[in-house]
């Protein structure tokens, strides 16, 4: 890192704190203004918060040292652009027309309140457990990879540039959330696309031309790099755990292995979860002030998730064709010495690649990919807590205090964060890895609830609140069996004894469990509404498609045009042609 480079990050800082305090001027002491930015956001912001609430810095080096190690396989999971069609036309007016803050607020439009703390305490759990540590983890790794000259001496104390930079984007992102809310993380978040998209965008191109163009990226990857779908069980995969050797002790990494089956009914379960329900997603829909421009703004994100393809994978499966055909030497130097290197593709194709100025850029985008995953994180647990909860238990609250005690709920998260880090900073893979599997156990019964609930209006409270009970009680088992062997613990180290019970199950491919939790959840959700009461007619009206009134119906219609057709044709178009392309 040269002193340009320094320059280009302080700018972005400066761009950064710049947006944070014109946002500060233009917010009231409102709940709409604090979690929803007045619900006056515009499709373009809609668009370009979704892509960087989704974008984290492990989302860029995962990818790209995925793609180096495996080719397209993770491309299955961007190519779910879909999904956010399905929230663009689907659940969208649902969303709009009940005027929520949360999605368990909905859920309680549509079946009960026990279904909503159900919903709103899980959700709490799952984000403070997997996405605040996954951001720290990855965000932590990627400092101490670019920045490893950056020390602090304190007496006979080094404090590294995992520790630094890391405490410091914490504390920039916490200060901007907590002061600025929904607005100050929809108005940067648009900054940071556009910062990520140029800087890895630009890493593509000066790739390829070092390459000599994707011809020859074809050539040194073959055929099977450039194919999405892989066999049910590749050679020598010995379950869903892999036991490695290191620092003298057994660490368990999950295999990132993706079987056609698997993505084929697993993956799509996830990705409709988490783009159509996920409250750390929808919020950004939910400031929008009315159905057109929140559809527009997630067709836009759509489109924005396309591009991870193009700049995160494909620029690792460059960096892996570039040390093959020894095109960087130094590449070539490092893979030879040490395969699992490739993890860190992307890093390492900024540090050896790119020229002065254009390093500093990407490094900004990586901040930015970073930040933008922390401050949705933030904002969503904060308003999980202060509207589902608090305001619960303290109904007649002022619009000022559930305002400031959002802001009170922001700063435990970033103090929670600084906690993680110890933590993240001493693990070797095994945690990072594990957290990945965490939303394909709690995922399901969200996903049962949430589109058996919209599409069927027989199903009642009773049902969702059981099909969640039982759908999480199982998530949280396979929790319970996995956690001890992931991490290593006294006694697990080698894992369950072979042919147990628990050994079945912890060997049972992450993402078969999951379709077998979604399936449960369904017949236990159906099963029960059956047996019970149907659902007051006037409860659910207009929050089903069954019951939506001619007049809702006509809105709906009139909300959309030519515009938002074309853009929803262009995106299934491009997935099409990737699912063609990518066949080996």
């Amino acid at each position: 890192m040269t002193v340009i480079d320094w320059a280009v990050i302080g700018l972005y800082f400066a761009l950064l704190l710049g947006v944070a305090w014109w946002v500060v001027r233009k917010n009231k002491d409102t709940t709409d203004d604090y979690f929803l930015a007045g619900r006056n956001l515009s499709w373009w912001i809609i668009g370009a918060s979704i892509f960087a609430s989704n974008i984290g810095s492990e989302h860029v080096v995962g990818l790209a040292g995925s793609g180096a190690k495996d080719g397209v396989a993770m491309a299955h999971y961007e190519l779910h652009a879909w999904c956010l069609l399905t929230l663009a036309w689907v659940f969208v007016p649902f969303y709009i027309r009940s005027k929520v803050f949360t999605m368990p607020e909905f859920l309680e439009k549509r079946f009960s309140i026990g279904s909503r703390y159900v919903l709103s305490i899980v959700s709490l759990i799952t984000f403070v457990l997997s996405k605040i540590a996954v951001g720290v983890f990855a965000g932590g790794a990627v400092f101490a990879t670019l920045l490893p000259e950056l020390k602090i001496q304190l007496g006979s104390m080094v404090i590294d540039s995992f520790w630094i930079g890391s405490v410091l984007v914490i504390l920039l992102t916490g200060f901007y959330v907590i002061i600025g809310g929904m607005r100050a993380v929809a108005y940067n978040d648009a900054l940071q696309v556009c910062i990520l998209l140029l800087g890895s965008g630009l890493l593509t191109i000066y790739g390829l031309d070092k390459l000599g163009g994707w011809a020859k990226l074809r050539e040194y990857c073959g055929s099977d790099m450039f194919n999405l779908w892989k066999p049910l069980i590749p050679p020598g995969m010995q379950g869903t755990w892999e036991p490695v050797k290191e620092s003298g002790r057994m660490a368990w990494y999950f295999n990132d292995y993706f079987p056609w089956l698997g993505m084929l009914f697993c993956a799509p379960i996830i990705g409709l979860w988490y783009w159509c329900t996920d409250q750390y997603i929808v919020q950004r829909a939910l400031g929008a002030p009315d159905e057109c421009t929140a559809r527009r703004g997630s067709i836009f994100a759509s489109m924005l998730k396309l591009m991870p393809v193009f700049i995160f994978i494909i620029p690792g499966m460059i960096c892996f064709a570039l040390a093959k055909s020894n095109a960087v030497p130094a590449l070539a130097e490092i893979f030879t010495k040490d395969p699992g290197a490739k993890q860190q593709a992307f890093p390492l194709m900024v540090q050896h690649l790119l020229p002065t100025g254009l390093r500093g850029l990407v490094v900004a985008g990586l901040l930015s990919a970073l930040m933008g995953s922390l401050a949705g994180v933030f904002n969503a647990c904060s308003t999980l807590f202060t509207i589902d909860l608090y305001q619960k238990w303290k109904p007649k609250a002022s619009q000022s205090q559930l305002v400031w005690i959002g802001r009170i709920a922001t700063g435990v998260l970033v103090l929670i964060s600084l906690a993680w880090l110890p933590v993240v900073r001493h693990d070797k893979g095994g945690l990072y890895g594990y957290l990945q599997a965490v939303q394909g156990y709690l995922a399901p019964p969200i996903f049962v609830v949430f589109f058996f609930g919209v599409f069927w209006k027989r199903l009642n409270a009773q049902g969702c609140f059981w099909a969640m009970i039982v759908g999480f009680a199982l998530g949280f088992f396979r929790m319970c069996v996995d956690t001890p062997v992931t991490l290593g613990l006294a006694g697990f180290a080698d894992g369950y004894t072979k042919g147990s019970v628990l050994w079945i199950i912890n060997n049972i491919y992450f993402q078969y469990f999951s379709v077998f939790i979604t399936l449960v959840s369904a017949v236990v959700m159906v099963g029960v509404s059956y047996l019970t009461k149907a659902p007051d007619p006037k409860q659910i009206q207009g929050l089903t498609f069954a019951t939506q009134s001619q007049e809702d119906r006509q809105r709906t219609r009139e909300s959309w045009g030519w515009q938002d057709v074309l853009g929803s044709a262009i995106t299934l178009s491009v997935i099409i042609a990737a699912y063609l392309y990518f066949r080996g």
